[in-house]
């Protein structure tokens, strides 16, 4: 064996350097030096993530026989996660800290490192059986992540029933998988789509093999019918892990899909999943949006949403062009800044006064100005107002889909535009209660408060990304380069 094929995972090996030094520091370090151990986890990630996006140019081999890929485009997919575990780092700092997590603090920090690197693996896969270890790599520690507040009930009741979503989605996945080893003889996503096109792909074992893999994924990414686990999960886990949740684990898996779809069943694009997907799109986005329309607690509300988001992020996985490859990645990184954004003004207002209904949002305009407005960017990016980030985001996604030029796609996209004009509704919502609405008769609106250094960061970031990203033409330039490199992968 040549062990020099490992350098060509560096991304991994950093990864696992910084979870090293803060596995070592966090057993070795004196009491006294304790407290520095959130100030050194997010410096190192800082700069592994800056050196990232400065080596997403280098194209790096294939490693263990093409089970592990790499390309540009796959190096910048992560660098993107990268920025946001390193926001979801900067603004748990307090909650981290606060007496009842602080002998868990180093714990919480592992598990994170640990499950972003099981999603690496995820991504640079070329062979299911490295994608499975990675599957399971990212989804145990994330079990942990959910039930880390022990003190509460509804923690644990959040791990019970992700704990048993993991288990079932990967178990379907894996009947799913069985079928394709049987109608290919190999797992190697090129062998699969070798043996597609020697031997047709409109077969009915191929058609039941796809619908459980795509199944399996659609836990994964809330896709509806698979998504009632959502709102009870984002709701009972701590909110650091619940953006995290909502966020990297659903970026991760949404690229991670689109390069199964495309590279192992491209053969089967038009007669097999891209009417699954024409249909899940459909429905997914439809019903996230009905059901967050009747939330009042906010972090069910941005459940839903994340789960109509699901849908939009699809767009960019049925298109099947470069530009729509393009769309999903920059979709996910102005994601990242909206749902991060609203999740950092959840928080802090959490961690001050433990409310998180909507109406207990009711006049926060006129005592927390700062935290309304980055609460309203937030809602306008997520909702596709220009000018934010959102807008530009869902221009691209819709694009993309649009490339392929066929009349269901103008049907889908159309369709998807309806139920952004629906979304605005539910969006507006929390700022109508922010700006307009008067507290509720016998309930004291949130008092003024000064929120951690940390959170403030956290938000200013969130801020800048959504007023900028989209923008700054030279992000979405940038991705469109890296993609150049893999823009045919259908077969």
């Amino acid at each position: 064996m040549d062990y020099s094929q490992f350098l060509s995972m560096w991304q991994e090996i950093g990864l696992l350097i910084v979870f090293l030094f803060v596995f070592l520091y966090d057993t070795f370090a004196p009491r006294k030096a304790q407290g520095a151990l959130s100030g050194i986890t997010c410096v190192l990630f800082a700069v592994f993530t800056a050196l990232g996006f400065t080596s997403c140019v280098i194209n790096s081999p294939d490693a263990f026989e093409g089970m592990y890929q790499n390309s540009p485009a796959i190096s910048t997919i992560k660098s993107i996660l990268n920025i946001g575990v390193l926001i979801v780092l900067i603004q748990s700092t307090k909650w981290v800290n606060s007496d009842f997590q602080l002998i868990r603090r180093g714990e919480f920090y592992e598990l994170l490192l640990l499950t972003l690197t099981g999603m690496y693996l995820m991504i640079s896969a070329g062979h299911f059986l490295l994608f499975i270890i990675g599957l399971e790599t990212a989804s145990l520690p994330l079990c942990a992540l959910v039930a880390f507040d022990k003190h509460r009930y509804e923690s644990h009741e959040a791990a019970v029933k992700y704990v048993l979503t993991a288990v079932f989605s990967s178990a379907v996945m894996l009947f799913g998988l069985s079928f394709v080893y049987g109608i290919a003889g190999t797992l190697y996503y090129d062998g699969i789509a070798q043996a597609l096109i020697i031997g047709g792909s409109t077969s009915v074992m191929l058609i039941v093999a796809l619908a459980f893999v795509i199944s399996g994924f659609g836990y994964k990414l809330s896709l509806v019918p698979f998504h009632l686990w959502t709102a009870d999960v984002y709701q009972g886990a701590p909110t650091p892990v619940t953006s995290y949740l909502s966020v990297i684990s659903k970026g991760s898996a949404a690229f991670a899909f689109l390069v199964v779809l495309w590279q192992a069943f491209g053969p089967a694009y038009p007669e097999v999943w891209e009417w699954m997907l024409y249909g899940l799109i459909i429905v997914t986005i439809t019903v996230g949006n009905l059901f967050a329309m009747r939330q009042h607690n906010l972090k069910r509300f941005l459940a839903f949403s994340s789960v109509s988001q699901a849908g939009y992020i699809m767009l960019g996985v049925i298109g099947a062009n470069s530009l729509s490859m393009t769309a999903l990645m920059f979709y996910i990184l102005v994601y990242i800044f909206s749902n991060l954004g609203a999740f950092g003004v959840i928080g802090a207002i959490e961690n001050a006064t433990g409310k998180v209904d909507m109406s207990d949002y009711n006049g926060l305009y006129k005592t927390n100005p700062r935290l309304a407005f980055t609460m309203m960017l937030a809602m306008f990016s997520l909702a596709g107002i220009p000018p934010f980030a959102g807008f530009f985001s869902k221009f691209f996604i819709f694009t993309g889909a649009l490339e392929a030029g066929t009349v269901s796609m103008y049907v889908l996209v159309f369709i998807a535009l309806l139920n952004t004009i629906i979304s605005l509704y539910y969006y507006l919502l929390v700022v109508k209660a922010m700006f307009i609405n008067e507290p509720e008769e016998g309930r004291e609106a949130i008092p003024y408060f000064r929120s951690a250094c940390s959170e403030r960061l956290g938000m200013w970031v969130c801020t800048l990304g959504i007023i900028f990203i989209g923008l700054a033409s030279c992000v979405y330039t940038y991705i469109f380069d890296m993609v150049g490199a893999v823009a045919n992968m259908i077969p």
